[in-house]
């Protein structure tokens, strides 16, 4: 695939940890309504995989208090196994940092549960270790809106760089030519993408009729 300029992600330096998308971290969350942070994370998910993208799951104590790993999230890997955790930072966590270190990327897009602690965290720490971070703020969602909200703005002054999930996927797509990742990506847009994609249908119907 082209290689693009570093300002701007590229799929072949990028590497996906989502953060504790579990039920009881979805039952705490009020910044957003949850049915959208939904939609917005598994849309992130199947752009990780259209492009080929390492994607890191990780779960908190999901046996003994939070529960699995969001059934519509875990179905788009069935066979990655999330890493489950007990500390609040998962970038304390060995696994965790040993897997993101397998990748050898070094441009990471995070989005969790919630973004004040769960997101937070790690972002935090892994731009002070070196990584180049972004969040993908509409997919994660905090206690409130001033939680989230504080928390995204704490990130950004610290270099972290905020995004939302259909911007990361059309950055990775870069330019509608790519053509091994047009169909995929409109698909996506089109389950995902709400009123765009609804309009992105349109256009389609238009042009058939």
């Amino acid at each position: 695939m082209r290689k693009y300029p570093d300002t701007l992600l590229d799929p072949a330096q990028s590497a996906v940890i989502i953060i504790d998308h579990q039920p009881q971290m979805y039952f705490g969350v009020e910044s957003a309504s949850r049915a959208t942070i939904e939609n917005n994370i598994v849309g992130l998910a199947k752009a990780a995989q259209l492009f080929n993208v390492p994607c890191i799951l990780t779960t908190v104590e999901a046996k003994s208090f939070s529960g699995y790993m969001y059934s519509k999230l875990q179905d788009v890997y069935l066979d990655v196994t999330p890493i489950d955790r007990t500390a609040i930072n998962a970038w304390e966590d060995v696994n965790l940092k040993k897997a993101v270190e397998e990748t050898g990327r070094k441009k990471v897009v995070i989005a969790g549960l919630w973004t004040e602690a769960c997101v937070a965290f790690p972002a935090l720490c892994m731009r002070k270790d070196g990584y180049d971070v972004y969040v993908a703020a509409d997919a994660c969602g905090g206690a409130t809106k001033d939680a989230h909200d504080m928390a995204i703005l704490r990130m950004t002054q610290a270099g972290v760089k905020p995004m939302t999930w259909m911007q990361v996927l059309i950055e990775w797509q870069r330019d509608w030519n790519n053509k091994d990742t047009y169909d995929g990506v409109m698909s996506i847009v089109k389950e995902y993408g709400g009123a765009y994609g609804l309009g992105v249908e349109y256009a389609e119907s238009i042009l058939k009729s």
